[in-house]
């Protein structure tokens, strides 16, 4: 937890796809302190007429390389946000060679009572995740 989805155009190196999954998971895990171990992540993979992304009149450029992430989490604060989208387009920049126009992310916030990890549990519900979570 968090979960991420990302979404990018059809035509990445497997390799390639690795270091963008590696670098949304470090920022996450930097910007959240959340455990190495929570990686929950969906990468789709759109061909060009599929996928749509326009600036909002930001004037914002976009490339082949856009970068669509979307974030559903536990509350977070504003300074852990802003943290997030600032190392992820950092570390998307050193280790992917994408610039920071072309990475979108929107967050979707939710409570414990939203999340079970298998077994038929909500496990921030029962407990069984309170203590050895820092982050969640």
């Amino acid at each position: 937890m968090p979960l991420i989805k990302i979404h990018v155009l059809k035509g990445r190196e497997s390799n390639e796809i690795e270091k963008l999954l590696g670098a949304v998971h470090d920022a996450m895990v930097q910007a959240f302190n959340v455990p190495q171990r929570d990686l929950y992540q969906i990468l789709t993979e759109h061909e060009p007429t599929h996928l749509r992304a326009l600036d909002t009149g930001l004037d914002i450029p976009r490339t082949r390389g856009f970068v669509m992430v979307e974030v559903v989490t536990r509350p977070r604060s504003r300074d852990e946000k802003t943290a997030f989208y600032s190392g992820l387009c950092h570390m998307l920049a050193d280790r992917c060679g994408i610039q920071a126009s072309d990475v979108m992310v929107s967050m979707t916030e939710n409570t414990d009572d939203d999340w079970s990890f298998g077994l038929g549990r909500a496990q921030f519900l029962t407990g069984e995740l309170a203590s050895h979570r820092p982050g969640g």
